[in-house]
């Protein structure tokens, strides 16, 4: 695996990781952006990587705004229409801060790696040291930036730690090309940190996937 080495610069976003995700997508490419919300990921990558983008959103408001941004947005839900997908239809498959939210995580990635030659993935850490004392010392779910609902509203049912990630992607066998993990300013955190360090500090986290039976795309 190799870790990213730029930091994050530019233009601040709400939306950190989307930033990242940008910065591993080869200029050009065709992308699938699963469960693309408004479709900021989608008008960031056509703006800044010139991409053939597409996503697939389960929300109809979502994809109203999407085809407000002039996107190529259909409704359809992650577990159940990625296999309606050819193989290596794509270039990257994107799922940014959902994984948490789908009824089959395992599933879902598997899809996303048999149509996509890369896979991106990002989602918040719940394994973060702000999680832990919530839980630890007030004994309460959290409500933090990253995981704004109440236990009781909140549309995540998966939530998963980075180093629960980084063993789902053994179970799919799946490569880790690269990684970052953010704090809860936005920083990338040190590259020679220890899994553990990423799993107790970083806020949130950008993982870059390929199948080793799949091509890949160039650069």
């Amino acid at each position: 695996m190799q870790p990213l080495a730029a930091p994050v610069h530019g233009e601040l976003s709400k939306r950190l990781d989307l930033l990242v995700i940008s910065e591993l997508v080869e200029p050009g490419s065709r992308v699938l952006d699963v469960g693309c919300g408004d479709g900021e990921l989608l008008a960031l990558l056509a703006e800044k990587r010139g991409v053939e983008g597409r996503g697939i959103e389960l929300s109809q408001s979502g994809v109203n705004q999407c085809l407000a941004r002039g996107l190529s947005v259909i409704q359809g839900n992650a577990d159940t229409d990625l296999v309606d997908y050819p193989d290596d239809s794509f270039d990257y498959v994107v799922l940014s801060q959902t994984i948490q939210a789908t009824v089959h995580p395992r599933r879902v990635l598997t899809e996303m790696l048999r149509i996509g030659r890369r896979v991106i993935v990002s989602f918040p850490n719940f394994g973060h040291w702000t999680v832990r004392m919530s839980l630890g010392f007030r004994g309460r779910m959290p409500v933090t930036e990253n995981l704004p609902y109440s236990w009781y509203d909140t549309p995540n049912i998966h939530f998963c730690t980075i180093r629960d990630f980084v063993q789902l992607c053994r179970d799919v066998e799946a490569d880790i090309e690269r990684a970052v993990a953010l704090d809860v300013g936005g920083t990338r955190m040190t590259l020679n940190a220890p899994w553990w360090f990423w799993n107790l500090f970083g806020q949130q986290a950008v993982f870059l996937l390929s199948h080793p039976d799949r091509p890949k795309p160039s650069g």
